[in-house]
C-alpha cells in the first residue's frame, strides 16, 4: 500500500468552495485494483458464489479476476454451505449453462437446490428445467463425468435424471427430499437404480418401488415411504451400511417379505444404528439371523437399537440383538409390547457387561403414532398395530439397572404397573450413574415413593415429568365409582401388587386406563383387623365380580337398615352405596374370624359429608418437618380456604346431614392425607402401609403388621383447606370437592432442574437441593404452592398455564430465598390478577433484592423481552457488587425494621416505570433497579455492535450501547454513582425479575412453541 495522501485545507471565504477542494484532496486510491489476480482469487475462496458473481461487474480488474477464479475452481457451493436453503433464484437453462461453461475444471457442485424445476423444456419459453440442468452438467463440466465428480441436490426428479443419464456421477452429501409429507403426495416418486453412487439417502414422504443393492450406501433413512413393489427388498444388499432407519413406512403386510431385509442388514458388518418403527417383520426372524451371522460380525457393532410398533417382534429378537451388540451398545428404545420383566431377567441370566451403555427408553412410542389416529394410519397402508401399555413392574426395574449398570438417561412412557420407584434400588441396583430421568404417563407411580427414589439417586441432575401424578376426577368418589369406569370393583381388578413387598401400595395408586382416584383406594373404611388370607393377592375374576353383584343386590335392603341404625343419632337420613361382601369373593373366609361379623355388611356409615357451614381458616403456607409431617404457617393461603376432610369413598348423602353425623362417620374414615386430631388408634393407623381394595375390606382378628412396625411408619401429611373443583365432573353433576393434595418433595444433592408438564401435584417442595437451578411447570392444572426450604442457587422459575397457581405465595417463597443469586420468575397466569396489589406487597416486603415487574401484553406471545432480560439483569447486579466490594459503596438492607420504617409508597425504594412497544405489543416495567435508566439513556460508545439480533424497542439493548461489561457500564454511569453515594442510597447485590405474560389471562391457553 502507498502512503496516505495528506489533505491540505484551502482557506477561502466560500464554504462550498472549501468543501469541494477538500473532497478532491482526500479522494482515496482504489486499492482493490492494485491487488494482483492471485490475491483476489485467494480472497474469492472465502466468499459465497453469489457475491463473487456480483463483483464481476464492478471493474475490469475484478472481472478478470473472477474469470480466472472460475476457470481454476474445482469445488463450488451455490448455497454457501447452507444446505437447508435454496440456490439463488433467477437461473434459466441458458444462464446455468453459461455459468458452468466458465468452470471447466469443476469436480464437485454443492448446493444444487432449485426452488422449482420444470419437468421438460417448452419451446419459445425460457425456464429452468431438468433437461436443461442435465445438459449443462454433461456438456460443460467434463470432470463431473469422471468417477471423482459429484453433485449435491435435494430434488427427487433431478437426482433420478442424474442416475439415469449420468450414472457415474456421485450424489454428494446427504440427499434429503424437501417436499415430504404424510399422507404421501402422489407426485413424490423415486426409482433407485441398481448400484447408484450415493452414500446418504434420506427419504420422507416418497413412493419408492424397491430398495436395490447399493454397495456405496452408508446411511439409509426412510420415513413415510410407500414401497410399491410386492417384493421391495428382494435385492436389498448394502454391505457398507452404517445406519438403517425405517419409520412408519407402508410396505407389504406379509411378514415373509421382510426376510431379505433382515438378512441384508446382517451382511452390513459396520451397521451401527438400527431403528425399526412399524415394520411387521416375522417374529423370531431376527433371532435366527443373529444366530447365523454373529460369528462373522453381523450386528456386532450396533450402538443404537430401536423397536417401535413392530407388530410381530418377540422378546428373543430384541434380546439377541442386545446380547450380540453388548460391547458397543449405547442406546436402546423398546416398544411397549416388549417392555416387560422377562426381557431383562433373560439379559441378567446372560451375565454380560455393557461398558458403553447410557440411554434406555422403555415403552417407546414414536411421536407420529401419538399424533395420528389409528384409522388414518391403516387407511394409508401402514401396518395395523395397536399399542398396549408396557407391563414392566417394579421387579423388572430392579433388574434393569442390574443389567445396565452404567445407565445415564432413562425414559419411561406409559407403564401403569410401576408403583414404588424406591423399591428399584437394591444392593445390586443403585442407579449410581443416572443423570436424567423422564417419566411420562406412569399413572400408578406413588408420589411419596418417587420422592424417596429421587433422594437416593446420587448423581441425578434432571427430572422431567409429563402427565404424572394426575389428580382424581371430581365426583367419582361422591357416587361410589372408581374414576369413571362405572363399576365400584375396579380397584380390586387392578391391584396386582404383592402384599409382602408392597408395604406402601396404599397411597396414590392410579391405573392407566381406569383413572382410579388415589383416595378411593386409600380411604376405604377399614376395620381394626383382617383375615390372614388377605396376605394373598387381591385379584378378582369376572365370575367373582358377578357373584359380588348378586350378593350386593340380595343384601341391599338389610344393609340399609343396619347402616341407618348405626347412625341413628343423626338428624338426617344416610343412604350409602352397598359394599360388596368379601365372602362372595373368598368364600373360605366365612368360617371363622373370632366371632366377628363375617357374614353381614359393615354397620358403620362410611360416607364423608361436608359441614353444614363453612369453617374459615387463616392463611397458611406449606412447611415440612424432618419426619415428613407438614403444617401451614400463618401467611399465604387464601382466607376463603375452609377446613375440610379428604373424603374416602364419597357417597350420595341426604341434604339434611348434620355436623354430628359427619363426626360419627369421621371416627371410622380418614382422608388420604390424614387428619389433625388427638392421638388415638384408628383404622387408618392400623393399615396405612397395606394395599387396600374392596375385596379385602372385611374384619379379621389377626393383625397384618406388628406394633413396632406400626410405630415406625410415618403418618401422611395433614392439611385442611377448602378447594373448589371444576364444575365439569365425571358424573356431569356440579360438585364442590377438594382438590386432591399431592406434595412432591425433592431432596437431592446434585439435582439441577425439574420440568413438570400436565402433572397433578398441588405442592412443590424443594427440601435440600444445593445445586438446583431451574423449575419449569407447564399446564399443571392444580399446582398451587411452592415451598423452598433449601435451594440456594435456584435462579429460574417458569410457570406457564398453571390454572390454580397462587402467584402471591410462589413469589413470596422465591423472594425469601437468601440473596445468593439473581433470579427470574416467568409466569403466564390464566386468570385476572391484581397487579397493583402484587407490586405493593412485594415492594413493601422484607425482600433484600432489587425487584423488576415486567408486564408483557403480546398475543401471540413474544419472547424477545424475556430472552433479553437475562442478559442485562446480571449486568445491573454486577455493577452493584463491584461497587460494594471494591468501592465501599453502601449496601442496602431489608429487615423487618426497614419494612416498618417505610410503610408507604415507595417503601424506601427508588421505583420508576419503563414503557414501550415490541413488535406492535405494549409492555411496561415497574422496578427499582439502579443504574438502568442511565444505561438506557446513554449514547452508544465505540464498543457498540449492531450485528446482534437486538433492537432499541426492547427494554434494554446493551450490545447496541456498547455496554458489554460492568467496568464499561461504570464509566457511563459515574455521575449517578456519585449522586447515590452522596445521598447514602445503598444498593442490593442481587436482583429479581418477575416477568408476567398476560396472553392466557382469559382462561384459554394460547399455543406457544416456546413453552
Amino acid at each position: 500500500m502507498g502512503p496516505r495522501r495528506k489533505s491540505t485545507k484551502i482557506r477561502s471565504a466560500g464554504g462550498g468552495m472549501r468543501a469541494c477542494s477538500m473532497l478532491q484532496e482526500v479522494d482515496p486510491k482504489d486499492y482493490m485494483n492494485e491487488l494482483s489476480h492471485e490475491v483476489l482469487c485467494h480472497i474469492f475462496r472465502y466468499l459465497p458464489m453469489q457475491d463473487i458473481m456480483c463483483m464481476e461487474c464492478l471493474s475490469r480488474k475484478l472481472q478478470e479476476a473472477v474469470t480466472l477464479y472460475l476457470r481454476v475452481v474445482k469445488v463450488v457451493d451455490l448455497c454457501a454451505s447452507r444446505w437447508w436453503e435454496y440456490m439463488p433464484s433467477g437461473f434459466t437453462d441458458s444462464s446455468f449453462l453459461t455459468l458452468l461453461k466458465k468452470m471447466p475444471d469443476l469436480e464437485q457442485l454443492y448446493g444444487l437446490h432449485p426452488r422449482y424445476l420444470e419437468r421438460r423444456r417448452v419451446r419459445g419459453y425460457e425456464a429452468f428445467s431438468i433437461p436443461g440442468v442435465v445438459e449443462a452438467l454433461q456438456t460443460s463440466c467434463l470432470t463431473l463425468l469422471l468417477d471423482c465428480g459429484g453433485v449435491e441436490t435435494s430434488h427427487l426428479e433431478l437426482v433420478e435424471a442424474i442416475w439415469n443419464y449420468m450414472p457415474q456421477v456421485h450424489i454428494l452429501g446427504k440427499f434429503r427430499n424437501r417436499n415430504g409429507a404424510f399422507p404421501i403426495p402422489p407426485e413424490n416418486k423415486l426409482t433407485i437404480p441398481f448400484a447408484a453412487k450415493i452414500q446418504t439417502l434420506h427419504l420422507v414422504g416418497v413412493n419408492v418401488p424397491e430398495i436395490p443393492c447399493l454397495s456405496m450406501l452408508k446411511h439409509l433413512y426412510m420415513k413415510w415411504v410407500r414401497l410399491t413393489k410386492p417384493q421391495p427388498f428382494k435385492d436389498f444388499l448394502c454391505v457398507s451400511l452404517r445406519s438403517f432407519v425405517m419409520r412408519n413406512c407402508a410396505g407389504p403386510t406379509n411378514s415373509l417379505k421382510y426376510v431379505p431385509l433382515v438378512t441384508g442388514l446382517a451382511s452390513a458388518r459396520n451397521l451401527e444404528q438400527l431403528e425399526l418403527v412399524r415394520v411387521p417383520f416375522l417374529g423370531g426372524l431376527i433371532q435366527h439371523v443373529v444366530e447365523d451371522s454373529w460369528r462373522s460380525g453381523g450386528f456386532r457393532n450396533l450402538h443404537t437399537i430401536v423397536f417401535g410398533a413392530c407388530k410381530n417382534a418377540l422378546e428373543v429378537d430384541l434380546g439377541y440383538l442386545i446380547i450380540t451388540a453388548a460391547r458397543r451398545l449405547h442406546e436402546v428404545r423398546i416398544q411397549p409390547s416388549l417392555t416387560k420383566d422377562g426381557v431383562f431377567s433373560a439379559l441378567k441370566m446372560a451375565e454380560l457387561e455393557f461398558p458403553q451403555f447410557e440411554t434406555l427408553h422403555l415403552g417407546y412410542v414414536d411421536e407420529f403414532l401419538l399424533q395420528c389416529k389409528y384409522k388414518i394410519l391403516v387407511k394409508y397402508g401402514l401396518a395395523d398395530v395397536i399399542e398396549n401399555p408396557g407391563i414392566i413392574t417394579d421387579i423388572g426395574m430392579k433388574t434393569v439397572n442390574e443389567v445396565f449398570t452404567s445407565i445415564k438417561y432413562l425414559v419411561i412412557y406409559n407403564c401403569p404397573h410401576l408403583h414404588n420407584p424406591n423399591n428399584w434400588i437394591t444392593d445390586h441396583s443403585r442407579w449410581s450413574r443416572l443423570v436424567d430421568l423422564t417419566l411420562v404417563r406412569c399413572h400408578a407411580v406413588k408420589l411419596e415413593s418417587f420422592s424417596q427414589f429421587i433422594e437416593m439417586l446420587p448423581n441425578l441432575e434432571f427430572i422431567s415429568l409429563d402427565q404424572m401424578f394426575r389428580e382424581p376426577p371430581k365426583g367419582c368418589a361422591r357416587v361410589g365409582l372408581s374414576a369413571g369406569t362405572g363399576i365400584g370393583v375396579s380397584s380390586a381388578l387392578v391391584s396386582n401388587q404383592n402384599p409382602n413387598n408392597g408395604n406402601d401400595n396404599n397411597n396414590n395408586h392410579q391405573n392407566n386406563d381406569a383413572n382410579i382416584p388415589p383416595h378411593n383406594r386409600d380411604n376405604v373404611d377399614m376395620p381394626p383387623h383382617r383375615c390372614p388370607s388377605c396376605e394373598k393377592g387381591c385379584q378378582v375374576t369376572s365370575e367373582q365380580i358377578k357373584a359380588d353383584m348378586k350378593a350386593a343386590s340380595e343384601t341391599a335392603d338389610s344393609s340399609r337398615d343396619r347402616n341407618s341404625g348405626a347412625a341413628g343419632h343423626t338428624t338426617g337420613g344416610c343412604v350409602c352405596s352397598i359394599r360388596w361382601r368379601e365372602e362372595s369373593v373368598n368364600p373360605e373366609r366365612r368360617g371363622g374370624s373370632g366371632g366377628r361379623q363375617e357374614g353381614t355388611m359393615r354397620t358403620c356409615c362410611t360416607c364423608s359429608r361436608s359441614h353444614s357451614g363453612s369453617q374459615r381458616s387463616s392463611r397458611t403456607t406449606l412447611s415440612h418437618s424432618s419426619d415428613g409431617e407438614s403444617s401451614r404457617s400463618t401467611y399465604h393461603y387464601p382466607e376463603q380456604r375452609a377446613q375440610t376432610e379428604q373424603s374416602e369413598i364419597r357417597h350420595n348423602t341426604a341434604p339434611s346431614s348434620s355436623l354430628s353425623s359427619t363426626e360419627g362417620c369421621r371416627d371410622n374414615s380418614v382422608g388420604l392425607q390424614g387428619e389433625v386430631r388427638p392421638p388415638q388408634r384408628t383404622s387408618r393407623d392400623m393399615f396405612s402401609r397395606r394395599p387396600v381394595t374392596r375385596a379385602c375390606s372385611r374384619q379379621c382378628s389377626v393383625p397384618l403388621v406388628s406394633e413396632s412396625e406400626l410405630s415406625k411408619s410415618k403418618p401422611r401429611v395433614a392439611v385442611k383447606r377448602k378447594r373448589t373443583a371444576d364444575k365439569s365432573t365425571s358424573t356431569s353433576d356440579p360438585v364442590t370437592e377438594d382438590d386432591h393434595v399431592q406434595v412432591l418433595a425433592l431432596k437431592s444433592k446434585n439435582l439441577v432442574g425439574i420440568t413438570l408438564t400436565n402433572c397433578g401435584i398441588t405442592d412443590l417442595v424443594l427440601k435440600d437441593c444445593p445445586k438446583m437451578m431451574f423449575v419449569h411447570a407447564t399446564r399443571c392444572r392444580v399446582l398451587k404452592y411452592l415451598k423452598v426450604e433449601s435451594a440456594p442457587i435456584v435462579n429460574r422459575f417458569d410457570y406457564a398455564q398453571c390454572k390454580k397457581l397462587d402467584m402471591e405465595q410462589v413469589l413470596d417463597q422465591v423472594l425469601r430465598i437468601p440473596p445468593e443469586r439473581n433470579r427470574i420468575v416467568y409466569m403466564r397466569p390464566m386468570q385476572q390478577i391484581d397487579s397493583l396489589a402484587l407490586e405493593r406487597k412485594l415492594f413493601s416486603g422484607p425482600y433484600p433484592y432489587h425487584i423488576a415487574f415486567i408486564h408483557e401484553f403480546s398475543n401471540p406471545p413474544n419472547v424477545r423481552n424475556k430472552v433479553r432480560v437475562r442478559s442485562w439483569m446480571d449486568t445491573v447486579a454486577n455493577i452493584s457488587q463491584e461497587l460494594i466490594k471494591y468501592e465501599f459503596f453502601p449496601e442496602a438492607t431489608r429487615t423487618e425494621e426497614d419494612v416498618k420504617k417505610y410503610p408507604n409508597y415507595p417503601w424506601g425504594r427508588d421505583i420508576y416505570t419503563v414503557e414501550g412497544v415490541v413488535d406492535g405489543a405494549p409492555y411496561s416495567m415497574v422496578t427499582d433497579f439502579p443504574w438502568l435508566r442511565s444505561l438506557r439513556a446513554a449514547v452508544p460508545n465505540s464498543y457498540a455492535r449492531y450485528d446482534f439480533e437486538d433492537d432499541e424497542t426492547t427494554i434494554y439493548a446493551p450490545r447496541r450501547k456498547g455496554q458489554l461489561s460492568a467496568d464499561i457500564c461504570m464509566e457511563t454511569i459515574g455521575e449517578e454513582i456519585s449522586e447515590r453515594r452522596q445521598m447514602r442510597l445503598g444498593v442490593f447485590q442481587r436482583v429479581v425479575v418477575i416477568f408476567i405474560h398476560y396472553c392466557d389471562m382469559h382462561g384459554e391457553p394460547v399455543d406457544d412453541d416456546y413453552i
